[in-house]
Protein backbone atom coordinates (compact mmCIF):
# COMPACT_ATOMS: atom_id res chain seq x y z
CA UNK A 1 0.00 0.00 0.00
CA UNK A 2 1.25 3.48 -0.87
CA UNK A 3 1.14 6.53 1.37
CA UNK A 4 -2.13 8.44 1.51
CA UNK A 5 -1.95 12.24 1.74
CA UNK A 6 -4.66 14.57 2.94
CA UNK A 7 -4.75 18.34 3.33
CA UNK A 8 -7.49 20.00 5.37
CA UNK A 9 -8.19 23.58 6.44
CA UNK A 10 -6.87 24.24 9.94
CA UNK A 11 -10.42 24.14 11.30
CA UNK A 12 -11.73 21.64 13.86
CA UNK A 13 -14.76 20.76 11.71
CA UNK A 14 -12.49 18.88 9.28
CA UNK A 15 -10.79 16.58 11.80
CA UNK A 16 -13.52 13.95 11.36
CA UNK A 17 -12.30 13.53 7.75
CA UNK A 18 -8.85 12.67 9.09
CA UNK A 19 -10.36 10.04 11.41
CA UNK A 20 -12.35 8.53 8.54
CA UNK A 21 -9.30 8.34 6.30
CA UNK A 22 -7.23 6.82 9.13
CA UNK A 23 -9.90 4.18 9.70
CA UNK A 24 -9.85 3.18 6.04
CA UNK A 25 -6.06 2.94 5.85
CA UNK A 26 -5.70 1.11 9.18
CA UNK A 27 -8.46 -1.35 8.23
CA UNK A 28 -6.62 -2.19 4.99
CA UNK A 29 -3.51 -2.86 7.09
CA UNK A 30 -5.47 -5.27 9.35
CA UNK A 31 -5.36 -3.30 12.59
CA UNK A 32 -7.90 -4.31 15.22
CA UNK A 33 -10.88 -2.14 16.13
CA UNK A 34 -9.24 -1.24 19.47
CA UNK A 35 -5.96 -0.27 17.80
CA UNK A 36 -7.82 1.91 15.30
CA UNK A 37 -9.72 3.62 18.12
CA UNK A 38 -6.43 4.37 19.91
CA UNK A 39 -4.92 5.78 16.72
CA UNK A 40 -8.01 7.93 16.11
CA UNK A 41 -7.71 9.54 19.55
CA UNK A 42 -3.97 10.19 19.17
CA UNK A 43 -4.26 11.58 15.62
CA UNK A 44 -7.24 13.72 16.63
CA UNK A 45 -5.15 15.21 19.45
CA UNK A 46 -2.32 16.00 17.03
CA UNK A 47 -4.81 17.63 14.65
CA UNK A 48 -6.45 19.60 17.48
CA UNK A 49 -3.04 20.96 18.44
CA UNK A 50 -2.40 21.85 14.79
CA UNK A 51 -5.71 23.74 14.64
CA UNK A 52 -5.00 25.61 17.89
CA UNK A 53 -1.36 26.46 17.24
CA UNK A 54 -1.00 26.34 13.46
CA UNK A 55 -1.25 29.11 10.96
CA UNK A 56 1.17 31.93 10.37
CA UNK A 57 1.39 35.41 8.98
CA UNK A 58 1.68 34.04 5.43
CA UNK A 59 -1.91 32.86 5.69
CA UNK A 60 -1.13 29.18 5.27
CA UNK A 61 -3.85 27.83 7.52
CA UNK A 62 -3.87 24.19 6.44
CA UNK A 63 -2.87 20.89 8.00
CA UNK A 64 -1.08 18.26 5.95
CA UNK A 65 -1.64 14.67 7.03
CA UNK A 66 -0.08 11.52 5.63
CA UNK A 67 -0.68 7.87 6.42
CA UNK A 68 2.40 5.87 5.48
CA UNK A 69 2.74 2.11 5.87
CA UNK A 70 6.19 1.34 7.26
CA UNK A 71 7.83 -2.00 7.94
CA UNK A 72 6.76 -2.09 11.58
CA UNK A 73 3.28 -0.61 11.14
CA UNK A 74 1.62 2.69 10.25
CA UNK A 75 3.18 6.13 10.53
CA UNK A 76 0.87 9.12 10.56
CA UNK A 77 2.36 12.59 10.07
CA UNK A 78 0.51 15.77 11.02
CA UNK A 79 2.12 19.02 9.86
CA UNK A 80 0.98 22.56 10.65
CA UNK A 81 2.56 25.78 9.49
CA UNK A 82 2.66 27.91 12.60
CA UNK A 83 5.18 29.12 15.12
CA UNK A 84 7.63 26.62 16.62
CA UNK A 85 6.44 24.25 19.35
CA UNK A 86 8.66 23.49 22.36
CA UNK A 87 7.85 19.79 22.66
CA UNK A 88 10.27 18.92 25.49
CA UNK A 89 9.03 21.85 27.59
CA UNK A 90 5.41 20.83 27.00
CA UNK A 91 6.10 17.22 28.00
CA UNK A 92 7.76 18.35 31.21
CA UNK A 93 5.10 20.87 32.18
CA UNK A 94 1.96 19.00 31.10
CA UNK A 95 -1.10 18.71 33.27
CA UNK A 96 -1.00 16.03 35.94
CA UNK A 97 -3.92 13.72 36.55
CA UNK A 98 -2.77 13.10 40.13
CA UNK A 99 -3.80 16.42 41.66
CA UNK A 100 -5.59 16.26 44.95
CA UNK A 101 -8.31 18.76 44.07
CA UNK A 102 -10.03 19.55 40.74
CA UNK A 103 -9.07 23.22 41.00
CA UNK A 104 -5.40 22.16 40.98
CA UNK A 105 -5.76 20.70 37.48
CA UNK A 106 -4.55 22.93 34.69
CA UNK A 107 -4.96 22.78 30.95
CA UNK A 108 -2.16 21.85 28.63
CA UNK A 109 -0.09 18.79 27.95
CA UNK A 110 -2.88 16.22 28.05
CA UNK A 111 -2.90 15.85 24.26
CA UNK A 112 0.78 14.96 24.28
CA UNK A 113 0.22 12.59 27.19
CA UNK A 114 -2.58 10.83 25.26
CA UNK A 115 -0.53 10.57 22.07
CA UNK A 116 2.38 9.02 23.96
CA UNK A 117 0.10 6.66 25.88
CA UNK A 118 -1.80 5.42 22.82
CA UNK A 119 0.94 5.21 20.18
CA UNK A 120 4.15 3.20 20.13
CA UNK A 121 6.29 6.15 19.00
CA UNK A 122 5.75 9.91 19.01
CA UNK A 123 8.26 12.26 17.39
CA UNK A 124 7.88 16.04 17.19
CA UNK A 125 10.05 18.28 15.03
CA UNK A 126 9.51 22.00 14.99
CA UNK A 127 11.19 24.99 13.37
CA UNK A 128 10.23 28.55 12.48
CA UNK A 129 8.00 27.44 9.60
CA UNK A 130 6.27 24.23 10.66
CA UNK A 131 5.68 21.58 13.29
CA UNK A 132 5.58 17.93 12.30
CA UNK A 133 4.19 15.23 14.59
CA UNK A 134 4.96 11.62 13.65
CA UNK A 135 2.84 8.96 15.28
CA UNK A 136 3.70 5.29 14.79
CA UNK A 137 1.56 2.31 15.75
CA UNK A 138 3.15 -1.11 15.38
CA UNK A 139 1.28 -4.08 13.98
CA UNK A 140 1.04 -6.82 16.56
Amino acid sequence: MNAVHLQIPAVADYIDLVRLCLTGVATKLNYSYEEIEDMQVAVSEACNNAVLHGGNASGRHVIDISFEPVEEGLMTKVINYGPPFAYQEAVGSGASLRSEEPEELRAGGLGIYLMEALMDEVHVQSDEDATEVKLIKYRV
